[in-house]
């Protein structure tokens, strides 16, 4: 049985010891945050047999939840209550580690360029795409700061230019920012890699 716990935070019975998988090692932890039972049970079962899981059902409990222990949160936008971008703040507030990925049915529109996520995706999601995410978020931790920074800038130009045309996209003040600051950050990154593991590195940004 996957490591999987309720909305309160609390972890549910499982047959191996919570967070540890079967050779022992401890396993990371992804919160996974949304109002609908139906996606944090979904989301629970796709992670559980490589990551112990965590669910909350609203913003509030999320922060509730969210402690040191966790390597990932995968968060929804539109709830009741606190929103997910208004959660998605306060958890920048504390200046912690952890990558967020928005997992929200709402399309992104330019303005979410501004909005201190490391990755965005759009529901329906599948298993594999959920996986690959996760996992490429779960890995930024081996690499400095400046690599977390131009994943998260590389997925939203990602995200805004498959979702809209390059003539609405130029009129947005945050989209040319945006752009800026990938171009910028890429240079210094592949400055900076100098002496890195190139494989592994290669592997995690690509062609970002």
């Amino acid at each position: 049985m996957p490591a999987v716990t309720g909305g309160d935070g609390r972890p549910a019975a499982a047959e191996t010891p919570e967070g540890v998988d079967a050779d022992g090692e401890d396993r990371p932890v992804v919160l996974v945050v949304d109002d609908e039972e139906m996606t944090t049970e979904a989301v629970a079962l796709w992670l559980g047999d490589r990551y112990e899981v965590l669910t909350a059902s609203s913003g509030e409990a999320a922060l509730e939840t969210l402690d040191e222990r966790v390597d990932v949160v995968l968060l929804d936008r539109h709830m009741p209550g606190l929103s997910g971008s208004e959660t998605l703040a306060r958890i920048r507030e504390r200046e912690t580690d952890v990558r967020v990925a928005m997992l929200t049915a709402v399309d992104p529109e330019p303005g979410v360029a501004a909005m201190p996520f490391d990755d965005y995706l759009v529901k329906p999601v599948d298993d594999e795409s959920l996986h690959d995410t996760v996992e490429r978020l779960h890995r930024l931790a081996d690499y400095d700061e400046t690599v977390g920074e131009l994943y998260a800038v590389a997925q939203k130009r990602a995200v805004l230019e498959a979702e809209h045309a390059p003539e609405a996209l130029s009129s947005s003040e945050e989209y040319r920012d945006l752009v800026e600051t990938h171009e910028r950050l890429r240079a210094d990154t592949r400055e900076a890699a100098a002496g890195m593991d190139w494989s592994g590195f290669e592997r995690l940004v690509g062609d970002l």
